[in-house]
């Protein structure tokens, strides 16, 4: 079975889930998708949230580690591309 969508919700105030959410800049959204965005940053954890907007995109995990995991692993990584 197909893993199921994480929410659109990226945007809470709870503090904790701003230190578990992580912002992807420089992302070329005219090829890379939000199912895209998914499946490259759910190996860090699960994702509870991912936003893709115009440029960039935010993915909420369930706690801050995951959320580090992924910054250290993608940042700098070449995506259809751009270098986030």
């Amino acid at each position: 079975p197909a893993p199921a969508m994480a929410s659109n919700v990226t945007n809470k105030t709870d503090p904790r889930s701003m230190n578990s959410r992580v912002f992807i800049g420089n992302l070329n959204t005219l090829v890379v998708k939000k199912s895209d965005v998914e499946a490259i940053f759910s190996k860090y954890g699960k994702i509870v949230g991912c936003s893709v907007h115009k440029g960039f995109a935010f993915v909420q995990y369930v706690n801050e580690r995951n959320a580090r995991a992924a910054v250290a692993g993608e940042d700098g990584r070449m995506i259809a591309g751009q270098v986030l």
